[in-house]
């Protein structure tokens, strides 16, 4: 097992609320419908980073837990928690290897909010496996755009994501860094992995993207400070350089400081432990 490079979103807490686009408006209640949530038994959040879904599924449950290996992430979810007085949402510093260990109780359902692929997918299932109670759900939250509808959006100018990677590569060279070395994707999707437990057949259901979200140039600088592969740390002494060069490139993209973008819809891989 590879350990834990606690760099991997150095400096990137503060970033992540306001530089990463929202999912469905309507997570929640697809979640509430396709789970038959109540407002009843205990929700896991695992690699919970700020809480973002923890803090949109926290009225679904009698109790949230957040766990992230990284402790200035769990402190912003704090924050955010206080901020939307969810007094029912805790937080625990932990990867989701060591979950067994944390005596953290049974759970209705886990959430993977973007962040399985960090995991070692099989393990962590099997032991997600176990902390469920019979007919709970492992539930992975991702954004989806290939093979989605575009909506018809506001009249504004898409994000150029490709200009945007192409400036980070300048800086940091080719690939996407991750902490002190390279992200590598897994070689399947999700439920591809939960096939190979306990789990077995998982199933696929989307909530429609929100199709008018509007970004300014901060949102997007922090967007990318926000990523692993634009981590701050990573650009060491020319962070601030990097910086001033992303925001003249998007500025020469929207002179207006306005984007759409289009996340895609949110995608929601469902695995159900038998009753």
């Amino acid at each position: 097992m590879a350990a834990y490079d606690p760099t991997i979103y150095l400096g990137s807490a503060r970033f992540y609320a306001q530089g990463r686009p929202a999912y469905s408006a309507e997570l929640a209640s697809t979640l509430q419908r396709e789970l038959g949530l109540d407002g009843t038994g205990r929700l896991l959040d695992v690699g919970c980073g700020p809480g973002i879904v923890a803090l949109e599924l926290a009225s679904l449950f009698d109790e949230v837990v957040g766990l992230d290996p990284d402790r200035a992430m769990l402190d912003e979810a704090a924050r955010r928690a206080a901020a939307r007085d969810a007094t029912n949402a805790r937080w625990v510093e932990g990867r989701a290897e060591d979950i067994d260990a944390r005596a953290l109780g049974r759970f209705r359902v886990a959430t993977f909010g973007q962040s399985f692929h960090w995991t070692e997918r099989e393990r962590v299932a099997e032991i997600i496996f176990d902390l469920l109670e019979s007919g709970g759900a492992l539930v992975c939250v991702v954004h989806t755009f290939p093979g989605r509808p575009v909506p018809v959006g506001p009249d504004l100018p898409p994000i150029p994501h490709d200009d945007v990677q192409a400036l980070v590569e300048r800086y940091l060279g080719p690939g996407h860094r991750a902490g002190q070395g390279y992200s590598q994707p897994p070689p399947d999707r999700y439920e591809d992995a939960l096939a190979r437990t306990r789990f077995g057949t998982a199933r696929i259901v989307f909530a429609p993207g929100r199709p008018d979200i509007v970004r300014d140039i901060d949102s997007l600088v922090a967007g990318v400070f926000s990523m692993s592969w634009g981590a701050p740390h990573l650009f060491g002494e020319r962070c601030v350089e990097f910086e001033a060069d992303l925001r003249a490139l998007l500025a020469q993209h929207a002179p207006e400081g306005q984007f759409w973008d289009w996340p895609g819809d949110t995608e929601l891989v469902i695995a159900t432990k038998p009753s």
